[in-house]
Order: C-alpha cells, then sequence, then structure tokens
C-alpha cells in the first residue's frame, strides 16, 4: 500500500468532513439538524467504502481524483464558480433550517436520497469502466477512448450523474433556496464540456471518431 497515498486520502477525507459539517451546522445553530446528519451520512460513508476500494483495486485511479490542480484556464474558472456555489448552497441550507424559512416535507429527503444513492451508484460505475478519470482536464499517458457501457449511451456520464448528486443535495438538506443556487451547476458543467471536448479531441487518439459514434454529450436524445 502506497503510505503516502494512503494518508492524503484520508487528510483530505477528514478535512472535507470538516468542512461540510462546519458549513451546515453552524449556519443552522444546532446539531439537532436531522437532514443535516442524513446528508453526512450518504455522503461520506459510500464514499469512505469507494476509497478504500480504489486503494487497493486501482491507486492510481485514486491518485487521479485527489489531484485538483487544474491547469486549463477556463477550468480553473469553473471550480473557482462551483466552489462559491457549494459554499453558499450549504449555508443557506443550514440558515434555511435554522430560521424555518421555507420548510420542505420529510418525503422530499427521503426520495433526493434515494436518487442521491443511484446516482452514486452509477459513479462508482463509471469509475469501474474509466480507469483514466481525474478531476482535472488531462490526457494520460497511453490513454484509451472508451466506449462501453455508460459511455456509449452519452459522452459524459460522470457530469451527468455528478448533476443527479448535486441537484439532490440541497433536498436532502430540505432547502428549496440552496436548490435554486445549485442550479448554476448544470450551466457549469456545459461550459467544462465544451472546453474539455476541445482538449480531448486535440490530445487524445480516436475522440473524433468516438464523437461521431455517441452523439450526445450529457442527456440522451437532447444534448
Amino acid at each position: 500500500m502506497d503510505k503516502k497515498l494512503f494518508i492524503q486520502a484520508i487528510v483530505k477525507y477528514v478535512l472535507g468532513i470538516v468542512l461540510v459539517c462546519t458549513l451546515i451546522f453552524i449556519p443552522a445553530g444546532t446539531f439537532d439538524y436531522w437532514n443535516g446528519w442524513l446528508f453526512m451520512g450518504i455522503l461520506f460513508i459510500p464514499m469512505f467504502i469507494a476509497g478504500i476500494v480504489m486503494m487497493i483495486k486501482n491507486p492510481e485511479l485514486l491518485k487521479r481524483r485527489l489531484n485538483a490542480k487544474e491547469t486549463e484556464k477556463e477550468q480553473k474558472k469553473v471550480i473557482l464558480f462551483s466552489g462559491i456555489m457549494f459554499l453558499v448552497g450549504f449555508i443557506v441550507a443550514g440558515l434555511n433550517y435554522r430560521f424555518d424559512w421555507i420548510e420542505l416535507p420529510g418525503i422530499v429527503s427521503i426520495i433526493a436520497s434515494v436518487i442521491f444513492l443511484i446516482a452514486y451508484i452509477l459513479y462508482a460505475e463509471v469509475l469501474r469502466e474509466n480507469e483514466y478519470l481525474s478531476r482535472t482536464i488531462e490526457v494520460a499517458e497511453n490513454q484509451n477512448v472508451v466506449d462501453t457501457g455508460l459511455y456509449g449511451v452519452v459522452r459524459h456520464p460522470m457530469y451527468a450523474v455528478t448533476i443527479l448528486l448535486f441537484l439532490s443535495m440541497p433536498l436532502i438538506l430540505g432547502s428549496v433556496i440552496s436548490f435554486i443556487i445549485f442550479l448554476v451547476y448544470p450551466v457549469l458543467i456545459a461550459k467544462r464540456i465544451k472546453n474539455e471536448e476541445a482538449v480531448l479531441e486535440k490530445d487524445l487518439a480516436g475522440y473524433s471518431e468516438y464523437k461521431k459514434k455517441v452523439k450526445y454529450r450529457l442527456i440522451p436524445f437532447i444534448w
């Protein structure tokens, strides 16, 4: 086992828990926020399991997923605005609970949780299908075009899945206002995809042919 990679993964995992807890529970003004605990559980328990599996079976994939140093100028803007979206969205969710702005029925959070978990399963499947997935726009040495499984349906199944994940998050937290804020995410992803495809067409052999084979970027029969 790569001890350095293991420590890096654990540190980022713990910092993630601390950050999300801070953004949710401090604005809520209490730890008695069941939506917050529900969200923490379905976010970080599967994340821990996925991390362990990658550490054992594919440490190189885990290393790529931990790398967040983007070099593309356009992508840096997307990451910046995505970060702002998360900060504002989580804080507003906590404040929504604290001041009881708009109360959603509990069943909405339950349904959103089911959608989130289904999306997480699809996320794991995408990781299984494409071992070259990175958090940054890059083409790895000896990387091949993946055109099977979910990649045979849309060209960017990871982004399609993250839209489901991220749009379900504010509903799990019980905040329709946060949901409206998170609607910025699909717009940011559309911008990211356009820039990413330009890089892949230039640097990844066979990607132009793949685009002809799989016509839809994100949503079958739509876009």
